[in-house]
């Protein structure tokens, strides 16, 4: 028999600040929130996201909330514009903060070389705000890394796999101002083959998949003896 969902703890990393949310399905009140800022490291080779800050604030807050409420279920929305490559063990490079300023001599060749509005809907925006312009600089700059790459997330789902183990892609992400998507055919954009990035992207899933339980390593300092089910999740603005 399955569990009844009715609370869910919604993570939701906004550019500015993260939030762990506890919402009750039925009295579509938040039970419970928990904030921290979203930090920008500058000590690597480009600014990037404080992904270890944020994995600390979501497994504490997790363990924090359940203690003193039930969750039933998890599910997850970001920021867009950001993705994820995956190494063997961990990512392959830091994720990129998309304000970080290309540098134009690149970013004028990469324009030459994205796809057209009418094939992707995605317009030409500044930095990184079209990820295909990211992960095109990121090749670029650090090929032997890049090529190190096993597997491409969007980056809710990289979220959800560090919560599961399961792989994801979704397409309110994937499709939004990325250069990357051509909706009329919901298939990969010509970018995508003309660089032989097909291969790395991780499957295609729904928002409103659950894609596998809690990992046990994550469930068992928190209370309660049920699997708790992880959602795909999905772009913030989308969401």
């Amino acid at each position: 028999m399955e569990r009844e969902i009715r609370n869910v703890a919604v993570i939701d990393i906004g550019k500015t600040n993260a939030k762990l949310v506890l919402h009750d399905l039925e009295t579509a009140d938040d039970l419970a929130v928990l904030t921290t800022p979203n930090i920008v490291l500058n000590d690597g080779p480009y600014p990037h996201y404080d992904i270890d800050h944020l994995w600390r604030f979501i497994l504490e807050g997790l363990v924090e909330i359940s203690h003193a409420l039930t969750v039933d279920a998890i599910s997850l929305t970001t920021h867009g514009a950001s993705i994820a490559l995956l190494g063997p063990d961990d990512l392959a490079l830091p994720v990129l903060d998309y304000e970080y300023q290309l540098d134009a001599e690149f970013l004028a060749a990469y324009r030459d070389e994205r796809p057209d509005f009418s094939e992707t809907q995605s317009p030409a925006l500044p930095g990184g705000l079209n990820v295909g312009a990211q992960l095109a600089w990121l090749e670029a700059r650090f090929r032997e890394r890049f090529a190190s790459a096993e597997t491409i997330l969007t980056y809710p789902q990289y979220w959800a796999y560090r919560l599961t183990g399961v792989k994801a892609l979704e397409v309110t992400q994937l499709g939004c101002h990325t250069d990357l998507w051509r909706p009329v055919t919901r298939d990969f954009s010509s970018l995508v083959d003309r660089r032989g990035w097909r291969g790395k992207f991780a499957p295609l899933r729904s928002a409103f998949d659950e894609l596998g339980p809690l990992r046990p390593a994550i469930r068992e300092p928190m209370a309660g003896d049920w699997d708790i089910p992880v959602f795909c999740g999905i772009h913030d603005s989308n969401a």
